[in-house]
C-alpha cells in the first residue's frame, strides 16, 4: 500500500513538473513572438554575441527600459505581464519620449481626406464616426492640420475594421493583445488605420476599448509620430481607458506632433 501511494505521488510530481515545462516553454515562445513584433528581435544561429549576451537578453532590457521595468534582462513575472496587455500594432521604435518616424516622414498637404470603408458592429455607424471625427480633431486642435471625409473613392486616410490577414502582412491576432495598426504618412497605403474586428470596441464604456483612445493614439502614427516612452502620453503603445468628452491631449504628444506641422494658427 505504502509502495502504490509513492508511486502515485511520485506520478503527479512528474504530472506537475511536465505542465509547469510546458507553460514556460509557451511563455517563452510568446515572448520570442512579442520582441520580433516590436523590439526587432532576429533569429541567429550559432554562439551568442560577445560576453555571453543573447539577442533575447537584449531585447528583453530594451523593453524592460521602455516600460519603466526593472532591467533583468530575463523573462520575469512583470515583463510577462506588460507583454500581455492590449497594445498597438506598431513596433517600439526610436526609444524615448515623443519620436516621429524619421526623415520627415510627414503629410506636405492640407487638408487630409479620410474614409471610412466599413463599420464595426459593436457600434451604431454614427457611433463610428463621431469617434473617428473626435479622434481626428485630437489632432487639429493643436496644429493647422484639417480633415475632411468622403463617402467614396480613395481618401489619404482610409479606416477600415478587420480580422486575421487582411491584405498587409500584418495579420490581427484575435481578441486582446493587438488592437489596431496604422501606416505613416506616403502615397497608397500610407496614413491608412485598420482596427481588429475581433476586439469589442464602445463608445464610451470601458467594458471593451473605447474606439475614441484607440483611433486617436492609431491616426497621430497616421501623422508621422512613433512611440513614446511617457507613460501618460497618448503615443504609449499600451491601451489605456479615456473619456472622449474630457480628453485633452498630453503636454508629450503635442510637442510631437508641433514638431512635425507646427502649432494652431487662430484668425
Amino acid at each position: 500500500m505504502r509502495s502504490s501511494t509513492v508511486s502515485v505521488l511520485l506520478l503527479l510530481a512528474a504530472a506537475v513538473s511536465c505542465s509547469v515545462s510546458a507553460a514556460a516553454v509557451e511563455e517563452q515562445s510568446f515572448a520570442e513572438t512579442y520582441l520580433k513584433r516590436f523590439f526587432n528581435l532576429t533569429e541567429q544561429s550559432g554562439p551568442s554575441a560577445r560576453g555571453g549576451v543573447s539577442p533575447m537578453s537584449r531585447r528583453l532590457r530594451e523593453m524592460q527600459r521602455f516600460f519603466g521595468l526593472q532591467v533583468t534582462g530575463t523573462l520575469d513575472t512583470d515583463t510577462l505581464e506588460v507583454m500581455k496587455k492590449p497594445r498597438c500594432g506598431i513596433p517600439d521604435i526610436n526609444i524615448g519620449q515623443f519620436s516621429t518616424f524619421g526623415n520627415n516622414v510627414k503629410w506636405q498637404k492640407n487638408p487630409l481626406t479620410y474614409r471610412i470603408v466599413n463599420y464595426t458592429p459593436d457600434l451604431s455607424q454614427a457611433e463610428v464616426q463621431d469617434s473617428i471625427q473626435r479622434a481626428l480633431q485630437v489632432w487639429a486642435s493643436v496644429t493647422p492640420l484639417r480633415f475632411t471625409r468622403t463617402n467614396s473613392g480613395p481618401a489619404d486616410i482610409m479606416v477600415s475594421f478587420s480580422r486575421g490577414a487582411h491584405g498587409d502582412y500584418y495579420p490581427f491576432d484575435g481578441p486582446r493583445g493587438t488592437l489596431a495598426h496604422a501606416f505613416s504618412p506616403s502615397p497608397g497605403i500610407g496614413g491608412d488605420v485598420h482596427f481588429d474586428d475581433d476586439e469589442t470596441f464602445t463608445f464610451r464604456s470601458s467594458k471593451g476599448y473605447v474606439l475614441f483612445m484607440v483611433a486617436a493614439h492609431e491616426f497621430g502614427h497616421s501623422l508621422g509620430l512613433s512611440h513614446s516612452s511617457d507613460r501618460g502620453a497618448l503615443m504609449y503603445p499600451l491601451y489605456s481607458f479615456g473619456y472622449p468628452d474630457t480628453f485633452v491631449l498630453p503636454k508629450d504628444d503635442v510637442r510631437g506632433i508641433q514638431s512635425l506641422y507646427g502649432r494652431y494658427k487662430t484668425k
